[in-house]
C-alpha cells in the first residue's frame, strides 16, 4: 500500500486530494497546523492526521518522526501555501516577502530535507510540489490565460521558484519521482471561491503525479492538460 503526506490538507485542494487519494487505496497522513480541523477533517475521510507546521523546524521533524515510526512515506505532497498581502505591488514590504517566501518556498526545502530519507527508502518514491501557472513566464505573458489578468509580485514569483525548486530537486535526486502540478484557477476559500475549476478538476495533476507508482518523468511541469510552459 502507498503511504503519502499531505501538507495543507485540513481544506481546499489538501482536502479533495486526500479525498481522492484515499479513495485509490492510499494511506494518507493529513498535515494541518490546526490540531482541532486537522483531526477533524482526517476523521472525515478515513485519513490519520499529523500536527505539521511547515514553517517549523521541529514541527517537520516531529512529523517526519511520527511517519517513520509508523513504517515510511512512498508519496510527499508539498501543498501548504499562501497567497500573502493584496497590496498594490508599491506597498509591498520585506516582511511580506519574508512571510510568502517563508511558507511558499523555504517550506518546500525543509519539507524535502527532512522527508528525502524516508523516500529512499520506499520502493516507489515520488515528491508533488504544488505550484502554479501564475508563476509561469508563458502564462502570465498569455492575454487568452486568466494567469495575466494579476499582478501578485510575491505569490507568483514564490510559484516560479517552487517549479525552479523542483527541477532542481530532480536533478538532485534522479531515484526519486519529482515533479510540479499546477491546480489551475480552482474554487476555493484560497480565492473567495472566484475559481472556474471545481476542486476535483483543481486536483487532478497532483492526483496523476502522485499515483504514477514512482515511474515516469522527473522535473516537469504539468497541468490537468498535460506538460505546462515555463
Amino acid at each position: 500500500m502507498t503511504t503519502t503526506l499531505i501538507s495543507g490538507a485540513n481544506k481546499g485542494l489538501g482536502y479533495e486530494t486526500a479525498r481522492r487519494l484515499i479513495e485509490a487505496g492510499h494511506t494518507v497522513w493529513m498535515g494541518a497546523r490546526d490540531p482541532a480541523r486537522g483531526q477533524q477533517a482526517a476523521d472525515a475521510l478515513g485519513g490519520r492526521f499529523v500536527h505539521l507546521d511547515v514553517t517549523s523546524d521541529a514541527s517537520v521533524a516531529g512529523a517526519a518522526q511520527t511517519i517513520a515510526d509508523a513504517g515510511g512515506l512512498d508519496v510527499l505532497i508539498n501543498n501548504a501555501g499562501i497567497s500573502g498581502p493584496h497590496s498594490q505591488a508599491a506597498e509591498l514590504t520585506a516582511d511580506d516577502a519574508l512571510a510568502v517566501y517563508g511558507t511558499n518556498v523555504v517550506s518546500v526545502v525543509r519539507m524535502i530535507g527532512a522527508f528525502v530519507p524516508l523516500l529512499r527508502a520506499s520502493s516507489n518514491p515520488t515528491i508533488v510540489n504544488v505550484t502554479s501557472g501564475m508563476g509561469s513566464f508563458a502564462f502570465v505573458h498569455d492575454p487568452e490565460r486568466i494567469e495575466s489578468k494579476f499582478n501578485s509580485p510575491l505569490y507568483t514569483s514564490s510559484k516560479a521558484a517552487v517549479t525552479m525548486l523542483t527541477v532542481q530537486y530532480a536533478k538532485a535526486f534522479p531515484e526519486i519521482r519529482i515533479n510540479a502540478a499546477d491546480p489551475g484557477f480552482t474554487a476555493t476559500d484560497f480565492n473567495g471561491n472566484t475559481g472556474t475549476q471545481t476542486v476535483k478538476e483543481g486536483t487532478d495533476a497532483i492526483v496523476e503525479l502522485a499515483t504514477r507508482g514512482g515511474v515516469g518523468p522527473t522535473g516537469t511541469f504539468i497541468d490537468r492538460s498535460g506538460v505546462a510552459p515555463f
